[in-house]
């Protein structure tokens, strides 16, 4: 059976990051939350919303799947992974309509009830190459010639 932290970790990538919910994140996130999430300091909950709006303005058909949670007392590691289309400049790269997808791990610390701190880890050089690889070329057609 699940700890309550990690369900509540599971909530929080479901209904934050899937349904788009700020509503979870003032009730879930701890007024002095101190977090980092890739290349950005948390320090309140209003940070985490600012950032979460570039991410999702680069992508806003993001989905994020939890692969695994490992919950041991106030600790709680999740592995995740996510798709997106890159449809907005929210990464400071023009949208390249492609598909990526990437994976990371957040670590939180969970207190009454409340995550108070927070660390992702994601793959971001594997993502910005997607975005930023050539188009591959795609040979013509070499049908048989008809006599």
């Amino acid at each position: 059976m699940p700890s309550a932290n990690a369900l509540l970790a599971r909530r929080w990538f479901e209904e934050v990051w899937n349904d788009r919910r700020d509503e979870t994140v003032l009730e879930l996130l701890d007024p002095g939350i101190v977090g980092q999430m890739e290349g950005v300091d948390v320090r309140s909950p209003q940070d985490f919303l600012k950032a979460r709006a570039g991410l999702l303005d680069g992508f806003p058909d993001l989905h994020v799947t939890v692969d695994a949670v490992v919950s041991e007392g106030e600790n709680v590691v999740v592995r995740w992974s996510a798709e997106g289309t890159h449809k907005g400049a929210g990464l400071g790269i023009p949208p390249s309509r492609r598909r990526v997808s990437f994976r990371g791990m957040s670590w939180i610390v969970v207190a009454n009830g409340r995550i108070v701190k927070g660390w992702d880890s994601w793959n971001l050089g594997q993502l910005f190459a997607q975005l930023t690889a050539p188009e591959p070329e795609i040979p013509p057609e070499t049908s048989p010639r008809r006599a």
